[in-house]
């Protein structure tokens, strides 16, 4: 972004178009779900709190789940966030969600290769029911650099601020990127639809990615011409050559 001013005043006039858009929302009982994913200090919690910030608690909801209990292992994979899955009039964002599956479990061993293998298969059909009973499912990658990944690490263990962000996992992301990059290609490949496409944010700089994620959210719900469109050097529909030009981080 040009200068902290302008983010400032780009941030308002989104937040702003937000709150109309969820006035809509309500108003007609659309139902809207928002997928967040990206490799860990990816910058998913700021830009979620830019986001709600300035909408109802009762019509928007974050959904972070915890690892499954015993009971919910033994349950359909799809079942605990099937739960969650919004009413009319609200907005769910999932800060991660069902893609752990696509990405975390297979890198970590927290799931078998036939499990990894199945969700592949059957995200893009959990995705159409979802999609074709009514509700609006927009999915995004946020892409960051081996480099700002680890400054962003660093900066969780010298800010006691950030305590409570620092995660076990935190120590493997350095060690398993390239384990991580090819699960996440995989992932995109195979769960990116027509119905349910993934749409990538180049998220190294945070300020320049929290504005044109929005932006682009909000064209995709129906925004008005007032908002400008994003920048497609930051937000970008996924195609498989995006993985090897360069425009996701490898």
């Amino acid at each position: 972004m040009a200068s902290k001013l302008h983010y400032k005043a780009a941030m308002r006039q989104l937040q702003i178009a937000l709150v109309d858009t969820q006035e809509w929302l309500i108003r007609d009982g659309r139902r809207l779900v928002v997928v967040l994913e990206g490799r860990d200090a990816a910058g998913k919690d700021g830009l979620i709190r830019r986001i709600t910030e300035h909408l109802p608690p009762r019509n928007t909801q974050v959904v972070a789940l915890p690892k499954p209990n015993d009971a919910q292992k033994t349950q359909w994979y799809f079942q605990r966030y099937a739960d969650r899955l919004p009413s009319a009039g609200q907005f769910v964002i999932f800060n991660r969600s069902w893609y752990n599956r696509g990405g975390v479990e297979p890198v970590m061993g927290f799931c078998t290769a036939a499990e990894h293998e199945q969700f592949l298969r059957d995200a893009p059909e959990f995705e159409r029911m979802l999609v074709e009973s009514g509700i609006t499912l927009v999915k995004y990658w946020l892409d960051i650099s081996k480099k700002e990944q680890a400054k962003r690490l660093k900066a969780r263990k010298d800010d006691p601020l950030k305590t409570l962000k620092i995660s076990p996992l935190d120590a493997e992301a350095q060690k398993r990127w390239k384990d991580y990059t090819q699960a996440r290609n995989e992932m995109l490949t195979r769960t990116h639809t027509a119905l349910s496409p993934w749409n990538c944010v180049r998220n190294d700089d945070k300020k320049a990615g929290r504005v044109n994620m929005i932006r682009h959210l909000l064209h995709e719900i129906g925004a008005p011409d007032t908002v400008d469109k994003p920048d497609e050097a930051v937000v970008f529909r996924f195609e498989p050559e995006a993985i090897s030009d360069g425009r996701l981080q490898s």
